[in-house]
């Protein structure tokens, strides 16, 4: 059973940035995507940014600009840039795994979760 554990969320100021980690137990056998999902009070959870075993990367509209992914294989770490924070980014921020060559947004698509991590963004 893989573990991801997320980590580096927390506080910041408007315009601030934070970057998370998320530290996979066991490393993928061959194609895989990994992203960064997150869900606000209320709202539904949405995709953020994904990357491929080929290292390509997409971003949502919404933090498109202000957030980057990143992974370092290696250390079988994903990480979520995210720059120019506005306080409509606070949410409870997951990653995922999906054992897959293509990457999106589609949650059913991802069978490795997280527990979050959360961040909140004040004014």
């Amino acid at each position: 059973q893989v573990q991801l554990v997320e980590s580096g969320g927390g506080s910041a100021q408007a315009g601030g940035s934070l970057r998370l980690s998320c530290t996979v137990s066991k490393p993928a056998s061959r194609y895989y995507c990994m992203a960064w999902f997150r869900q606000a009070p209320g709202k539904e959870r949405e995709g953020v940014a994904a990357i491929g075993s080929d290292s390509g990367i997409s971003v949502a509209d919404s933090v498109k600009g202000r957030f980057t992914a990143s992974k370092d294989d290696a250390k079988n770490t994903l990480y979520l840039q995210m720059n120019s924070l506005k306080p409509d980014d606070t949410a409870m921020y997951y990653c995922a795994r999906a054992h897959r060559y293509s990457c999106s947004f589609n949650q059913g698509e991802y069978n490795s979760w997280g527990q979050g991590t959360q961040v909140t963004v004040s004014s």
